[in-house]
């Protein structure tokens, strides 16, 4: 069962909207191969306000995650595709439904 979570929001350069947007829908296959990330969305507010939240078992998986390929993806391509830094929080998961 998942008991934590990453809650990422990231906010589109004017101009970028549509590289970030391609940019998080590639960042399922890294999150794919992230044997200690169950679960992962990229997620889409309005025009230029995007999202990414995912869960997992424990605060190992956390910290993995965090220091994994798509948080390093992002950190490099940040100042090309971000108005601002990412506010990524860390959050306890409180109740879940999951497939499966």
């Amino acid at each position: 069962m998942v008991k934590l979570a990453l809650f990422a929001r990231l906010e589109a350069k004017p101009g970028q909207e549509a590289a970030l947007q391609t940019f998080l829908e590639s960042g399922l296959a890294l999150a794919n191969a992230e044997s200690l990330t169950p679960v992962w969305f990229a997620l889409r507010f309005g025009a230029s306000t995007f999202g990414i939240f995912d869960a997992f078992a424990d605060e190992i998986g956390r910290e993995a995650h965090l220091n994994g390929s798509i948080a390093a993806a992002l950190m490099a391509r940040a100042d090309e595709l971000l108005a601002e830094p990412p506010r990524i929080e860390k959050v306890d998961v409180l109740a879940a439904k999951l497939p499966g």
